[in-house]
């Protein structure tokens, strides 16, 4: 195939003709391409399905990391062990096109793969290499581990995302409208667009940012004077690059850039575009911030027989199919842990990337409640929980361990490694209770619940992300209602949550699922309904369409 004056292989739909490039770090388009580590990766895999499916004219446009995010495994203790597996696509396509960026005032030659829309029902995806013979070793390791620890390595990634990517446009001649940074990763191409329009006005027409962070401390920021020796502005000086972002000091704040570059921003649910706005509002010259609350793709997750069962109001083959996907996954389970659940008792899953303020081992601070919950005979539980912490956050880890150790202590609690699209499906299928519990307001989104949903499982959340938009408590869901956290400390708001959760789920859910089952599943139904008319992605799809891109 031909890749000179690029075109998506497909009709666009008229109402989505507008040409979008987007800018990512990580796509979780399917489980054989490992090129993602969480939230920001399923997200944009879901985005791209989606824009498949509703025939929008949008690329993607990613890194080919040879060694994905890291393969999770066990040491002899079964403890987190951080092993790096060279991956092999044979699916990707070869598209021919070499060229040259420059990083650290150095050429870097990249190389462009693509994946078909065919392939996994996806739109199509550039993937940009630097794991060249051409290239000398320090260069070829920039597409080998996605966010490596090395601050110098990862700048030149976000130089290969922004600059690479934004070059990539003009190798295949796709030219588009809209570039659409999906995070502030790339955002070294509104400095590629300014060399190559000449002003900023050019810039701003054509930039468009989805913000994820809900606080300050967690944008990036790099010491502006590394960038420059870095090349990531594009040959322009330190005085330039601080009169055309209004920065001084010798930070380089990425969101803020991106924030002032772009036309107009998104935050990734109702909540975190107000957090967002409060957040940013210190600074001048900042683009308008909307809210698009992100979504899941339904084709790609939900269980279309729990749905069939669900619309034909069959509540035995409901049932009997919560039961089967239970059993299965159970399988997951004993093969792991050497750990037998039964598919008849209550199971609570917490999986999601291990961060601290997701606060994986809320529900086991308090030991002498947990042993109860774990022991009690009438309301039988079952726990297992997943995840990946980043490889060099050593809390996290840390975190993670004490729970393996902590579930040697049982027979019905369970952590299991592997989390990646194949493992989450399954985990989602096997919960009855999808636990979330997050420190408000630090989840901008959170949208594991959604397709948690999408398999029959009953979200039980903190009040935060995209939850208030969702949860009405008892009907399609349970939350734990928000305190006035603003005039609590931390360990405060932690106990406070800890009380609530515990209340919650002693006094309300264990009753209703032991005791009145039929309520039950019609709250887990309810929740499937409204997940499915809501949050879709592709609704969201079309609102970036309508909102960001119009």
């Amino acid at each position: 195939m031909s890749f000179n004056n690029y075109r998506v292989p497909y009709t666009p739909d008229d109402r989505y003709a507008k040409k979008v490039a987007y800018f990512s770090m990580e796509f979780a388009v399917h489980q054989p391409l490992k090129i993602y580590s969480g939230g920001l990766g399923f997200l944009s895999g879901s985005h791209l399905r989606s824009a498949y499916e509703l025939k929008q004219n949008l690329i993607g446009i990613g890194i080919l990391w040879k060694y994905g995010y890291y393969d999770q495994a066990r040491n002899q203790d079964q403890t987190l062990q951080v092993t790096w597996m060279e991956k092999q696509y044979s699916f990707l396509e070869d598209t021919g096109i070499k060229f040259q960026i420059t990083i650290h005032d150095h050429p870097v030659w990249v190389k462009a793969y693509y994946l078909n829309p065919e392939t996994f029902k996806s739109a199509p995806l550039f993937l940009l290499s630097t794991d060249l013979p051409e290239n000398d070793y320090v260069s070829q390791t920039i597409t080998h581990r996605l966010y490596d620890a090395n601050v110098a390595t990862k700048v030149a990634q976000f130089i290969l995302l922004g600059v690479g990517g934004a070059k990539l446009m003009d190798e295949i001649g796709f030219n588009p409208e809209l570039y659409h940074l999906n995070e502030a990763h790339g955002v070294s191409a509104a400095f590629y667009l300014y060399k190559k329009f000449g002003n900023t006005e050019d810039v701003k027409k054509r930039l468009v940012f989805t913000t994820h962070t809900p606080e300050e401390a967690g944008n990036e920021k790099h010491d502006m004077h590394l960038c420059h020796k870095m090349s990531y502005f594009c040959g322009l000086s330190v005085d330039e690059v601080r009169r055309l972002t209004g920065m001084e000091g010798d930070q380089f704040n990425h969101s803020l850039a991106a924030l002032r570059f772009a036309r107009l921003a998104n935050g990734v649910s109702q909540l975190h575009g107000v957090v967002s706005r409060q957040m940013w509002a210190k600074y001048d010259n900042i683009c308008p911030i909307i809210s698009i609350t992100n979504s899941q793709n339904w084709r790609y997750w939900a269980d279309k027989q729990l749905y069939r069962a669900s619309d034909e109001g069959n509540d035995a083959w409901w049932d009997d199919r919560k039961k089967y996907l239970k059993k299965r996954a159970f399988e997951i389970v004993a093969d792991q842990t050497g750990k037998v659940y039964d598919p008849n008792v209550f199971t609570i899953v917490w999986a999601r990337r291990f961060a601290g303020y997701k606060r994986a081992e809320l529900i086991t601070r308090d030991r002498e409640r947990f042993n109860k919950l774990m022991s009690n005979t009438k309301y039988p539980i079952q726990i297992i929980w997943a995840g990946k912490p980043y490889p060099m956050d050593y809390p996290a880890i840390n975190d993670f361990n004490n729970l393996v150790h902590l579930s040697k202590n049982y027979k019905n609690v369970s952590v299991l490694v592997g989390y990646e699209l194949g493992l989450s499906k399954r985990l989602k299928q096997a919960a009855d209770l999808w636990l979330n519990n997050p420190r408000v307001p630090r989840e901008a989104s959170g949208t594991s619940g959604m397709t948690a949903c999408m398999n029959g499982a009953v979200n039980f959340s903190t009040d935060d992300g995209w939850i208030p938009e969702f949860v009405n408590h008892g009907n399609n869901g349970f939350v734990i209602p928000k305190a006035d956290y603003d005039r609590m400390n931390t360990s405060e708001q932690d106990e406070y949550d800890l009380n609530k959760l515990y209340e919650i789920l002693e006094k309300e859910i264990l009753p209703l699922y032991y005791d009145n089952y039929d309520t039950w599943r019609q709250v887990a139904k309810n929740g499937m309904r409204d997940v499915r008319f809501r949050f879709d992605a592709g609704r969201m799809a079309e609102e970036y369409y309508e909102l960001l891109y119009k």
